[in-house]
């Protein structure tokens, strides 16, 4: 069985976009700061209050993050987007509207030929999601 799940890299606000991720989303939280690590683990340099790892769990999926090491900025995501994929169009409509609160909307919420709802948008971390909802192709 093989498992894709995203890992994506925050600057200095990784426990802040991971829970919102879990508030929007209602999954299951677990971070991991650098101070929490085992003794005799602890990685040279790191800042004790950054995240070293967080991983939301929620139905249908599984987002892993973590802080950007000191001196690594990692910039805006680019090229690639998450997708959340919703039998409902209330629940993708409200997701999106959570989701998109502070972001930029880049294509709202419509009908396509694929879709009864699709949308794209960029969150306030920077991250950019595709919502679809009621597919109509296989």
């Amino acid at each position: 069985m093989l498992t894709l799940n995203p890992y994506l890299t925050f600057d200095d606000n990784c426990a802040e976009a991971m829970r919102f991720y879990q508030e929007v989303l209602k999954g299951d939280l677990q971070l991991m700061t650098h101070a929490d690590a085992p003794p005799g683990n602890e990685m040279p340099g790191a800042d004790p209050t950054k995240v070293m790892h967080s991983c939301l769990t929620f139905p249908g999926g599984v987002i892993m993050a973590a802080d950007a090491f000191a001196g690594c900025n990692t910039g805006p995501a680019k090229g690639f987007a998450l997708t959340l994929t919703f039998d409902s169009v209330d629940e993708a409509s409200a997701t999106f509207d959570a989701l998109g609160k502070d972001g930029r909307i880049d294509m709202p919420l419509a009908e396509t030929f694929w879709a009864t709802r699709f949308g794209v948008l960029t969150d306030r971390f920077g991250v950019q999601w595709m919502v679809n909802a009621g597919m109509k192709m296989p």
